[in-house]
């Protein structure tokens, strides 16, 4: 186990704001996280492209940071992917894609590690992991066990799972198994995805997306974000339908559990923030469901904005906006903020 001390948090984060992190416990073995202090636990980080640090009294932070992958064949279709929680999404993505294995394709380009996709259940383009997800194994701090969860146990819905309620801060995710498949699994039903041939190709999809998802969003190596900031409010079917027949324009997507997602992004649109600028804090101007830190921005400032958007929708369009990043720090519990 590496420990490092006094780091600056602007390399903990993707929207970099300023902050300092006391210890770093930096792990690649299981014998790594056995080792780690449990007064006070840490947080557990993976490539901080879903938090961001808000004031001071930050906790101790824990990465696992082993990568490694193994292939299993399950029949002569199906195949079974263990991955540890330290690899990188996309990539992982572009690997199963040059192999020719379908089924992570429409999640390209989502940022930050394999252990963060589970917490989060991660979705695009009509894709969730729970789609895809066998398995998560999860090391507890309390029994310095490891355990296996099903899918089942993992409670997956919408940007949800049990890795945000029941187990939150108990332990660390270290690997997940995912099946895919050799033939086709094509999920074209998304805008931007239905222009493509029903006989499209993985490569095709797979180049859609990146596509798509590059010509609306901002790199955060290039312009500070954490992609998506809130989640598309979910409503009754019936509440949903009566807001659409209010606002024509508004994107209704029905759900098969009575509920309807709403577009955030159009809702924050109509409420005037697209662009919108709170000292060096803004909605992306292509995206407004991104908000950016365009180099000097401070917490202060982001925690205002939050607060504006969020009060804004709400008299509007009487819709409450949680955000799905995760705010850390005092700030955020001074402000209230709402953590996902």
């Amino acid at each position: 186990m590496e420990i490092l001390v006094q780091q600056d948090g602007r390399d903990y984060s993707t929207f970099r704001l300023p902050a300092r992190l006391e210890t770093v416990y930096q792990c690649q073995h299981l014998d790594d996280l056995r080792q780690v202090p449990l007064k006070p636990w840490p947080r557990v980080q993976g490539e901080g492209s879903n938090t961001i640090f808000v004031g001071d009294e930050l906790p101790p932070l824990c990465r696992f940071v082993a990568s490694a992958k193994a292939l299993n064949q399950l029949d002569d279709d199906r195949v079974l992917l263990h991955v540890e929680a330290g690899h990188n999404w996309h990539q992982l993505v572009c690997w199963s894609v040059e192999q020719g294995l379908w089924g992570l394709e429409n999640l390209a380009l989502i940022p930050g590690s394999v252990g963060a996709a589970p917490v989060q259940n991660i979705g695009a383009y009509g894709v969730e992991l729970a789609d895809r997800c066998q398995y998560v194994d999860f090391y507890h701090w309390d029994s310095q066990q490891l355990q296996r969860l099903s899918v089942n146990e993992c409670a997956f819905a919408y940007r949800d799972s049990v890795f945000k309620h029941q187990l939150a801060g108990k332990g660390v995710i270290v690997a997940i198994g995912l099946e895919l498949t050799k033939s086709p699994r094509r999920v074209l039903s998304y805008q931007g995805l239905d222009q493509l041939a029903e006989d499209c190709s993985l490569q095709q999809v797979f180049a859609a997306v990146v596509a798509i998802r590059r010509s609306k969003l901002p790199d955060p190596d290039e312009l500070a974000n954490c992609g998506s900031f809130f989640k598309n409010p979910l409503l009754p079917a019936q509440a949903a339908q009566a807001l659409k027949i209010r606002y024509p324009g508004l994107p209704v997507f029905t759900q098969s559990d009575g509920y309807c997602k709403l577009s955030a992004a159009w809702l924050i649109d109509q409420a005037g923030f697209k662009g919108k600028k709170l000292g060096d804090i803004g909605c992306y101007s292509r995206q407004p469901l991104v908000l950016v830190n365009y180099g000097a921005g401070t917490a202060s400032q982001l925690l205002q904005l939050i607060a504006a958007i969020q009060l804004q929708v709400q008299a509007r369009f009487g819709v409450a906006l949680e955000p799905e990043v995760q705010l850390v720090g005092m700030l955020a519990q001074t402000a209230g903020a709402t953590q996902a």
